[in-house]
């Protein structure tokens, strides 16, 4: 999770504070029997911040903390700098501020808000010389950081008391105030050095805004002759021909371009109206940066009226924040073309096709993990839910060489198919901008995709049935699982049924898992007789029923996701329930591309134990 830059120290009751600690965001996985500790970018710390990853051996419960690597200098202040010599110097003051706590004794502790997670934290870690609880104090915000610029410290945070953890997520439930101006930028070039200098001149730097790459000003100064040498050495390996900037910058000498990679800090007065820093000044390299994450950040004028008890966070509205037809956006270090972004989608609800990206983009962190690694079956509708869709099932050959696809040989075809498969934001983009309005994975995902990582029993009501009467059938499923100590999991269609998902956990083939979804489906057949049929043929089926769909649990079936819009009028979407909601009068639509976001940041993820450790269904037949 991270934080959103603000103005000013504000005091609320609903906010807790803490120091904001300049150093390296690292996590810490000790779930498993040997630890994980690592960048926000995924770059292992455990060689090189071995003084913290040995006293993991230490804590008794098995977590995964949030927190940040902080370097002492000699009058025990957080000096950033000091982090990049940890290898020259062992003997280095260092610690691990533990200020989070995502996971605890094999139980998520995300969807619990702040203050409960860090009465957990404080509980359960033990503290070392080198491990500590970052500590925080409520509501006093102004005093607390008129403390910290005593103390000549960067800054605080301001986190509200109530929030959950949402990863990759950057909105306002978390806000960093500094006292000095600092800022990321990228890389893109550096000039010839002058007199004595030896190395390089200038740097010259970038970031992102809206997709695009645009130049921020240059910085000669900062540098040592020590790291001078060492970033000139990592500048010629990145050497390009190019500009890589939209619009190459005019500079008073001429400029060696480079592959925008390296992220790095850097002082400044101010900012000009152009986006151009003042006076910067380099300050070191972040290794625990992407590029793609330095965009436009500097423009604080819109946030000076911002009061924290207002904000929340943005559900997608009606229509497009944007008018554009067509635009062009990067997500993922990938260029997206999106196309008749105000093409109508669903007429009947005014919803474009631009509104469907933007749910899409706004549920990613949520959705992913459901389409992760699976071929999809592509649903398209290029324009609209009431014009012919079709679909799609071999990626075309016009494809972006970065869009993910698997081959699966079809025995029906006897061909191989190239599926699709979604693994980001980019990907969800393009296929959205394809008249995608729905994701239908398969039950199983590479690279293993004969066994299935959970069961579905699909609930098919008729015309003739109301939802009601699928409630009705889908508590009668619970109450089958139930008797034999299998937790299910179920969610609307978004349509007109009920699906129930089952975890898996690859350890069972197709075959077997069909079978075992029969068998329940005959137990819950047996208990409502008059409103269920297990009956396939639409010729032979009663239309008064509701069919027990256990063969969706075949290779290659497909269902739409957790969180997938549909196309059916009123934008509705496939949302995962808690039990306790499934009551006589609920509606498909309750849950729709409008209230969607809202209601997932409140719940979580309630899906997520799907893809987890599946059932014993050795055990479960036994019961049977």
């Amino acid at each position: 999770m991270l934080a959103k830059s603000f103005e000013k120290a504000f005091d609320n009751e609903d906010w807790i504070f803490e120091i904001k600690w300049d150093g390296y965001r690292a996590v810490a996985d000790l779930s498993k029997d040997e630890p994980l500790f690592y960048s926000r970018n995924g770059i292992s710390f455990l060689s090189n911040f071995n003084k913290v990853s040995l006293d993991f051996k230490n804590q008794k419960h098995t977590m995964i903390l949030d927190g940040e690597i902080v370097a002492y200098d000699e009058n025990g202040r957080p000096n950033f700098q000091l982090l990049q010599q940890v290898g020259d110097n062992p003997d280095l003051a260092l610690t691990f501020q533990v200020f989070d706590l995502l996971w605890l004794n094999g139980h998520s502790t995300e969807e619990i808000p702040l203050i409960q997670r860090k009465e957990l934290l404080k509980e359960a870690l033990i503290e070392t010389d080198v491990i500590k609880y970052c500590d925080h104090i409520p509501e006093k915000g102004i005093e607390f950081f008129n403390q910290m610029k005593k103390m000549e410290l960067e800054g605080m945070i301001a986190k509200k008391a109530d929030s959950l953890y949402i990863e990759n997520s950057r909105n306002s439930d978390w806000l960093k105030i500094k006292f000095t101006n600092t800022e990321e930028v990228i890389i893109c070039g550096f000039t010839e050095p002058r007199g004595s200098r030896e190395g390089f001149g200038a740097l010259i730097l970038g970031k992102y805004i809206d997709g695009k790459l645009i130049y921020s000003g240059h910085t000669g100064t900062g540098f040592n002759k020590e790291s001078l040498n060492l970033l000139y050495e990592r500048l010629k390996k990145l050497i390009l021909k190019t500009s890589p900037f939209e619009i190459t910058p005019k500079t008073n000498a001429p400029v060696t371009w480079i592959k925008p990679e390296l992220v790095c800090e850097i002082k400044y007065s101010e900012i000009t109206k152009d986006g151009i820093f003042r006076h910067p000044v380099f300050v070191a390299i972040r290794e625990d940066k992407n590029p793609e994450e330095i965009a436009d950040s500097t423009n604080k004028m819109s946030q000076i009226n911002e009061k924290p008890k207002e904000m929340k966070a943005k559900t997608p509205s009606k229509k497009t924040s944007t008018s554009e037809k067509e635009k062009e956006i990067t997500l993922n270090k990938h260029k997206v073309k999106l196309t008749n972004q105000d093409k109508i989608y669903f007429s009947k609800d005014d919803i474009t096709k631009g509104d469907v990206i933007e749910y899409y983009q706004s549920v990613a962190n949520y959705i992913l993990p459901h389409l992760k690694n699976r071929p999809l079956s592509l649903n398209r509708f290029p324009n609209g839910i009431e014009e012919q869709s079709f679909y799609q099932k071999d990626a075309s050959d016009n494809i972006p060489d970065w869009i993910k696809t698997t081959e699966v040989y079809s025995e029906s075809t006897d061909k191989n198919i190239d599926y699709v498969y979604c693994n980001d934001k980019a990907t969800l983009a393009y296929l959205n901008n394809l008249g995608c309005i729905d994701f239908n994975p398969w039950n199983s995902s590479l690279p293993d995709l004969e066994h299935p990582d959970f069961m579905v029993l699909d609930l098919d009501p008729s015309k003739k049935n109301n939802f009601d009467d699928v409630i009705e059938t889908a508590l009668q499923v619970n109450e089958v699982l139930k008797s034999i100590k299998i937790k299910g999991y179920c969610k609307t269609s978004g349509s007109t049924g009920i699906h129930i998902y089952i975890p898996m956990g690859g350890k069972y083939d197709f075959d077997q898992v069909k079978d075992f979804a029969h068998i329940l489906m005959k137990q819950v057949n047996e208990k409502l007789p008059k409103i269920t049929t297990l009956e396939r043929s639409l010729q032979k089926r009663d239309n008064k029923k509701i069919y027990l769909d256990y063969l969706q649990n075949r290779t290659g079936q497909t269902l739409a996701s957790a969180y997938s819009l549909r196309p059916k009028e009123g934008a509705s979407v496939s949302m995962p329930l808690e039990w306790e909601e499934l009551k006589p009068g609920l509606k498909p639509t309750d849950f729709n591309i409008h209230n969607a976001l809202e209601r997932i940041k409140e719940k979580g993820d309630l899906f997520k134990p799907v893809l987890g450790k599946g059932i014993d269904m050795m055990k479960a037949l036994e019961l049977l």
